[in-house]
């Protein structure tokens, strides 16, 4: 479990990364200890040699052997004045294996040197080569036995071993605690705020508060507290959405009985003789059966999705003409201008009662704008068809959208861009239009007014069509 753990998995790192290091240290170390123990060797024998060379006297056979033992060498050989001279020498019972010349050495063969005799167990007998000290001399040169030079190799390395290993220990132990407290301790606050808030993602007192000093850490828990004050606020307003939904199913219920009175009147005025009622009865049917349907349908925006479209080919401008009709008695008085740009015979498939509830919220919404600002104004429909689908614009000349409303502009309860309004419109507008396969876009807005463009592609109104409706059609 300690290894699965950030803290041990950084501690084993650690020690494995100083242990590669003292590694990397140990064989230059162990090579510069093979040539200084060689080196004084070679100033053991010339020190036995000069001394040796002050006497003209043959030495005794014990003193010659005590002086090569002393020196750790089994001959000394001195070139002095281009001569060769042995000056010390003891019996050879083996061969010399290997010749090394410590003159001039390269750091690589040092190296390669003493690997090697740490590798090699057998003891061999060794030639070495030098400079004399202080120049007494040209060269000198020694048999050695390596038994001892392993030996010492050997004591030397597991010194280093045991300094590396308790090096390596302090070190992690050291980094173990600063991480510990520096970068455990603060992610371990984190996720406990995570976990504090994802038992109760609705309160706010438990978003976490941003306090780490690490740029990284500080970076975080700003991110985690932007993202808990998002999905707080979602929560809160889908919780809100949720009872309005159940709301308006009740006010729906009863105001489908209220209509349904009303409509019954509304067909006793058709049979009117009276020409104006006659003109005006249709009209007054058609938005009553409109009002009816949208009851029955129980359009709770935030408790249920929309119904998939009912399509079916029609001609657009009998919808748009209802639409301006009706706006046109809502505007009452004020100095509103209609225009309508519709090409004479375009039908396009879509559901017509959705297309008429869509173009309703834009040109109330354009109508509205305009009498906020209490100046004529001029709202324009326009049509158009080519290969793709259709596309409908409405265009006005109001004071266009403020920055709050075309940031949150098809969210509802947030893009609404007067005082009271609620921005469901054009939330049930673009979803609506994307049930069809399109999109409604903000094509512009600003002083000079705001255009929106109604696209339905003629794919999905050819093809996404159910079959049992397609039967039905």
């Amino acid at each position: 479990m300690f290894l699965n753990t950030l803290s041990g998995r950084f501690l084993m790192l650690t020690i494995a990364f100083v242990m590669l290091a003292e590694v990397l240290i140990f064989v230059p170390s162990i090579a510069r200890y093979r040539e200084d123990f060689l080196l004084s060797r070679l100033e053991r024998a010339q020190i036995a040699s000069l001394a040796l060379l002050a006497t003209d006297e043959v030495i005794d056979a014990n003193l010659e052997a005590e002086l090569l033992q002393n020196a750790g060498v089994k001959n000394v050989v001195l070139r002095r004045d281009e001569m060769r001279e042995l000056i010390l020498s003891s019996p050879i019972i083996a061969p010399v294996t290997q010749t090394y010349d410590l003159r001039d050495p390269g750091p690589w063969a040092l190296m390669k040197d003493a690997i090697r005799r740490l590798w090699k167990s057998d003891p061999e007998l060794i030639r070495v080569i030098g400079d004399p000290v202080e120049q007494a001399g040209l060269l000198i040169e020694v048999t050695m036995d390596t038994a001892e030079l392993r030996m010492a190799m050997t004591d030397y390395g597991l010194r280093i071993l045991w300094l590396s290993a308790v090096i390596s220990g302090l070190t992690a132990l050291l980094l173990f605690i600063a991480v510990r407290v520096f970068i455990v301790g603060p992610i371990h606050r984190v996720v406990d705020a995570m976990a504090s808030y994802a038992r109760a993602p609705e309160d706010a007192r438990r978003i976490i508060a941003p306090s780490a000093g690490a740029v990284e850490l500080r970076e975080a828990e700003e991110g985690l507290a932007e993202m808990q004050t998002q999905l707080t606020t979602a929560l809160k307003q889908k919780e809100r959405l949720a009872q309005l939904g159940g709301a308006v199913a009740r006010i729906s219920h009863d105001l489908r009985n209220i209509l349904t009175t009303a409509q019954l009147f509304a067909d006793r005025m058709e049979i009117s003789k009276d020409p104006a009622v006659a003109r005006a009865a249709p009209k007054l049917v058609n938005s009553i059966s409109r009002a009816v349907n949208l009851c029955e349908s129980t359009l709770a925006f935030g408790r249920a999705e929309e119904a998939p479209p009912k399509l079916s080919r029609f001609a657009l401008a009998p919808v748009v003409n209802d639409v301006i009709d009706s706006e046109r008695l809502a505007a009452g008085e004020h100095d509103i201008s209609y225009a309508e740009d519709i090409p004479s015979g375009l039908t396009l498939r879509a559901d017509a009662e959705q297309l008429f509830r869509v173009l309703t919220n834009l040109i109330r919404n354009a109508r509205q704008a305009i009498v906020a600002t209490g100046k004529p104004g001029e709202i324009c429909i326009s049509a158009r068809e080519d290969d793709e689908g259709w596309t409908i614009t409405v265009t006005d000349t109001g004071p266009g959208l403020p920055p709050k409303a075309q940031e949150h502009l098809f969210q509802p309860f947030q893009g609404g861009f007067r005082k009271g309004g609620s921005g469901l419109g054009l939330a049930i507008s673009a979803e609506l239009i994307r049930g069809h396969g399109g999109r409604l876009d903000l094509l512009r807005t600003g002083p000079e007014g705001t255009e929106f463009a109604v696209v339905l592609p003629r794919e999905f109104a050819e093809v996404d069509v159910p079959e049992p409706q397609k039967a039905a059609e």
